[in-house]
């Protein structure tokens, strides 16, 4: 699997289909439309964060790779906000987390104040064990380079009173 993490902003009435559908069906049809849609037609609301979306939640969220878990509303980046899809024992694949329109407007606040010297910080306070992976400057400027590419991201979607989804396959 690639692990590869993608933000997709989406409107209400996205939303509340998403919201609505049976969990076994929540990953194909992101795949099969919003990713087909969104790469192709609508790339200003679709942010992707390569791998680097691991190290960003573990240094927003204390080193844990939990969902639930971390500083608010920096833990809104990532993993937390509504699961949708990947926290019971047979949804080990793929991941999807819902951020609704206030969670937006609250991370793309925290961001717009977020300073790269302040990531670094955060950054190297995550636990290497946990991790499983070395910090390193190499890792540092990856993983925030990868970060601040959705800054503008996280504020049109706020902008727009749009909700967040982020995704990966494991």
């Amino acid at each position: 699997m690639s692990c590869l993490g993608v933000l997709f902003s989406i409107d209400g009435s996205e939303a509340e289909k998403l919201k609505k559908m049976e969990r076994g069906n929540i990953v194909e049809y992101i795949q099969e439309e919003i990713e087909e849609v969104y790469f192709n037609e609508k790339q200003e609301q679709t942010a992707e964060l390569d791998k680097a979306w691991d190290a960003i939640h573990r240094a927003f969220c204390e080193s844990e790779l939990l969902f639930q878990h971390g500083e608010q509303p920096f833990s809104f980046v990532i993993l937390d906000g509504e699961i949708l899809y990947g926290d019971m024992e047979d949804e080990d694949d793929y991941i999807v987390s819902y951020k609704n329109a206030e969670q937006v407007k609250s991370v793309s606040e925290a961001l717009k104040n977020l300073s790269e010297s302040e990531f670094r910080e955060k950054y190297f306070k995550i636990d290497e064990a946990k991790y499983e992976y070395p910090l390193s400057e190499e890792d540092f400027e990856y993983s925030w380079g990868w970060l601040s590419n959705t800054f503008e991201f996280w504020h049109n979607a706020a902008k727009n009173n749009l909700s967040v989804i982020f995704t990966v396959d494991q």
